[in-house]
């Protein structure tokens, strides 16, 4: 089993302990620098605990490990749980990817789901990183993570050699996250080459700093762009790189994180319930636009408002006239849950979360 996490995942080593696995952290150096010049020291220490779970923190670090992994798993039958906050080094060796022998699960920050007594300012402020959510000092909690998770592991495991171009790419990427890519003016913003630009977006993927939502293109009336859009996997992240410390109700930001939060949650959920359905968003050339598209089952449109009005409808409205999406949704902030005239569900976001959760949209 593969688990992909942006931070260290300190559950499953808890967890593994009181089972009594063997622990191997390839953040150790003992481990790091004995196995990486003999990955087959790794059935020894196996052979040596007598375990039948072992759990290898950091995998990605020796991809090489993999061929070992899969030896153990067909001679001995031994159950590995292997986490990894990048993928990026494995693809990059084409490493061993256990086909048919792994599960590939995927964490996320904190849900609304999880968290007793969610604060929605909070969250839109500072994330859902479990350590930092929870912390009495979130922003040197986030100091500490992005300094040291881009400093080093992002800079290690995609070979970056100059950091500072990189670190202007971060903010403009920052600046607009949940916005249509465009290469050009990040390039600009930022002063390295549009190459370079796609470049680092990949590094961002793989590294699970983000991910880019791609368009839907099933509408036949209007005609859709073909630009994906970019989401940070945590609005703290995204706020404290471009030195955002308090966020106003009333701020574009605002609105931006609460959309970032919403598909943070559908993502999150679709994994978690392993629904196996995309998540898409529609624009088209005139400017329609939906927020969120799920399957051929919701259309999602977000809106930070108090006050539902009138105005708010028109994308819903448009891609309705297409005749494909089967239910429709305006999540905002207006306490009054209803249905329009056209049949589309005005409701609370926290009442849509709850019935999310509940299994009762998807």
């Amino acid at each position: 089993m593969f688990i992909d996490f942006p931070i260290d995942f300190y559950g499953v080593r808890a967890e593994a302990q009181l089972r009594g696995s063997v622990i191997i952290d390839l953040l150790d150096n003992d481990y790091y620098l004995r196995l990486v010049t003999r990955p087959a020291l790794l059935a020894e220490i196996v052979s040596l605990e007598k375990k039948k779970y072992v759990v290898i923190d950091e995998v990605q670090k020796i991809p090489e490990l993999l061929n070992e992994v899969h030896k153990l798993i067909e001679e001995k039958k031994i159950f590995f749980l292997m986490t990894g906050s990048s993928a990026r080094k494995l693809k990059r060796n084409h490493a061993n990817m256990l086909g048919g022998r792994a599960s590939l699960i995927h964490f996320f920050p904190l849900s609304f789901s999880e968290i007793h007594d969610f604060n929605l300012e909070k969250y839109l402020t500072f994330g859902g990183l479990p350590r930092i959510y929870q912390s009495n000092d979130p922003e040197t909690e986030l100091d500490s993570y992005l300094t040291t998770y881009i400093e080093q592991e992002i800079k290690l495991e995609a070979n970056l050699r100059n950091l500072p171009p990189f670190h202007r790419f971060l903010k403009s990427a920052a600046l607009t996250n949940t916005e249509l890519l465009n290469f050009a003016n990040i390039a600009s913003d930022s002063g390295v080459p549009a190459t370079t630009v796609k470049e680092y977006y990949s590094i961002l993927e793989d590294s699970l700093i983000g991910t880019v939502l791609e368009p839907w293109r099933e509408s036949k009336k209007r005609k859709a762009i073909q630009t994906g859009k970019f989401y940070f996997f945590d609005p703290g992240i995204s706020n404290y790189i471009i030195g955002t410390k308090v966020m106003d109700r009333n701020s574009n930001l605002w609105g931006k994180n609460f959309e970032q939060f919403i598909h943070m949650e559908l993502k999150t959920y679709i994994s978690y319930r392993q629904k196996r359905k995309e998540i898409c968003f529609w624009r088209t050339v005139n400017k329609q636009e939906v927020d969120f598209i799920v399957g051929d089952e919701i259309a999602i449109e977000v809106k930070a408002t108090k006050k539902i009005s009138g105005q708010h409808f028109s994308g819903l409205r448009a891609l309705k006239d297409e005749n494909i999406i089967k239910n429709y949704y305006l999540v905002s902030e207006d306490p009054i849950n209803r249905i329009a005239e056209d049949f589309i569900n005005v409701i609370h976001w926290k009442d849509f979360l709850k019935k999310l959760w509940a299994d009762e949209i998807l």
